[in-house]
């Protein structure tokens, strides 16, 4: 019954997804790249933003997510790494594509978190500024390893990242006990409420709906490690060292999250084989979509 209540939850997130596969050809390739951009500049920062300052933050509650999201993600960027052997030759191919095993969905990470018994979207929204400084510095540094980006090049377009700078402001604000006055935050709030639908019709827009059918071992390692491991992980982790049962199922639905639909731009700006990359978005999204209500429900049941 727990399972069924999720995956209801889930429907209207995965039926805006289809939406975008079914609009894909009233818009341009140009206009989808558009809202992406206007997602990844605006929208999402300020859905950050606002859900990070919306309470006070503990710094204790820093302290022990902060750490706990490092640990899933290095766990992701060491497991993913065992797919090197089956992957393209050129390793700046394979670092495109290796990013997938520990980059996650921030959109729809914020969905599901409603699906949780208990939500905490300020703890998810601490974790995602913990988690995407790192998850970047881990992708930005593996492109660059395979590209010609220098070392200060690779420092500025990390730093300058808007989900880095909108979520740490968030944290911040969170930390500090400041309220921000609601003239100031009521459009930030509207823009926050953009995000997820957009982001959602974009992905069905752009994902390769065929992409299942081309599932290879070597996609199967990184989708692998991306789905199941690292939420298998988590949970055994969270069992063992008795984390407490709202931040454990935070935990889990973060390490559970398909990858991020924004890796296959990613890497075209680094000039990996985008198809490749765009492929694996596609299948964790769609395999995601089966293993997610199942990770969720298995979180709501332990915690």
């Amino acid at each position: 019954m727990v399972f069924i209540t999720i995956l209801l939850g889930l429907l209207p997130s995965f039926l805006l997804v289809g939406l975008g596969g079914m609009l894909r050809n009233r818009l341009s390739v140009n206009a989808w790249q558009g809202l992406d951009k206007l997602n990844f500049e605006i929208l999402f920062p300020a859905l950050l933003f606002v859900a990070a300052s919306g309470r006070p933050i503990a710094l204790s509650e820093v302290l022990r997510i902060g750490p706990a999201v490092w640990m899933i993600l290095t766990f992701g960027l060491v497991l993913g790494y065992a797919a090197r052997r089956f992957g393209p030759e050129k390793f700046l191919d394979f670092a495109g594509c290796w990013q997938t095993a520990w980059r996650f969905n921030t959109a729809l990470a914020f969905v599901a978190i409603e699906t949780l018994p208990q939500a905490q979207p300020a703890q998810l929204a601490v974790a995602v500024g913990m988690g995407v400084p790192v998850a970047n510095v881990f992708a930005v540094s593996a492109l660059s390893r395979g590209g010609s980006l220098g070392a200060l090049a690779t420092v500025k377009k990390v730093a300058l990242n808007p989900f880095l700078l909108a979520s740490l402001s968030g944290v911040i604000v969170g930390l500090s006990g400041i309220s921000i006055p609601q003239p100031v935050l009521a459009p930030l709030a509207m823009l926050a409420q953009a995000a997820i639908p957009v982001a959602l019709i974009s992905i069905g827009a752009t994902m390769d709906w065929g992409a299942l059918a081309r599932l290879s071992r070597f996609d199967a390692i990184l989708n692998g490690v991306r789905l199941v491991v690292l939420p298998l992980g988590t949970v055994l982790a969270c069992l063992i060292f008795n984390v407490p049962g709202n931040l454990a199922a935070v935990l889990v639905l973060f390490s559970a999250m398909p990858t991020a639909s924004a890796c296959h731009v990613l890497a075209a700006g680094f000039g990996a084989d985008r198809t490749l990359v765009a492929t694996l978005v596609a299948q964790s999204t769609l395999l995601g979509a089966v293993t997610l209500p199942i990770w969720i429900t298995l979180a709501a049941l332990l915690f």
